[in-house]
């Protein structure tokens, strides 16, 4: 097993084939991320990880399955499986430990985003809520806190978040109760996190900082 690193992971990009992960498009254009493969001269099997999430792709490969780094930023690990072979893979050597979820992918397609609605989401905001894009000091307050850290956990500073990343948060007297930012980036488009601290849901906050984020993406000819 061989960690891939910069234009090598260009050989392992034909195993993803078809996948319409942006974390893992990320991670193939150097953006963001770890990959490893089974051997890096003609690898028939390569792992992805991106902050919470680990893809496997190729085929099945229990050094792989069984690589989870040291330096691993959660207590869990979302492993996504490219096949029943990989699934069953997990399943043998994790046990009771590997609980199944379903993820459902959003189709990608172009410019279909209804801007009149969008915007009509934002403007329902009201007082005592505001929105706001995350500046530096929104960036650090919201690394503070389990519920809005993954906003922007994995940018190494805010330098690097400004440069890559982009979000919005709804703020009461001062403080941000929901967001959405983007996760992860890679070069046309970026993956979004969307959360709202337990106490302020059900209020469109969530609704209405998405979409703001999606109108300024759409401007700066980003994919949402």
């Amino acid at each position: 097993m061989d960690e891939v690193m910069g234009k090598d992971r260009g050989k392992i990009a034909h195993l993803f084939e078809g996948c319409q992960a942006a974390l893992v498009w990320s991670c193939l254009q150097n953006c963001m991320g770890r990959a490893w493969a089974d051997r890096l001269d003609y690898p028939e099997a390569a792992q992805i990880i991106v902050g919470d999430f680990c893809f496997f792709a190729g085929k099945a490969n229990e050094a792989l399955v069984k690589n989870i780094p040291v330096d691993f930023m959660s207590d869990e690990v979302l492993m996504v499986p490219q096949n029943e072979s990989w699934e069953f893979l997990i399943r043998k050597i994790y046990g009771t430990a590997a609980r199944g979820f379903a993820r459902y992918a959003i189709k990608k397609e172009g410019d279909i985003f209804d801007r009149a609605r969008l915007k009509r989401f934002v403007d329902k905001v009201s007082d005592p809520y505001c929105l706001k894009e995350i500046d530096r000091e929104l960036y650090h307050k919201v690394l503070q806190h389990e519920w809005s850290k993954d906003f922007c956990a994995l940018y190494k500073n805010y330098e690097d978040y400004r440069m890559h990343g982009l979000g919005y948060v709804a703020l009461y007297r001062g403080e941000p109760v929901s967001g959405a930012s983007a996760y992860g980036y890679y070069r046309s488009g970026i993956e979004i996190e969307v959360d709202t601290k337990t106490g302020y849901r059900r209020q469109g906050l969530a609704a209405a900082c998405a979409a703001r984020l999606i109108l300024e993406c759409l401007s700066r000819n980003i994919y949402p």
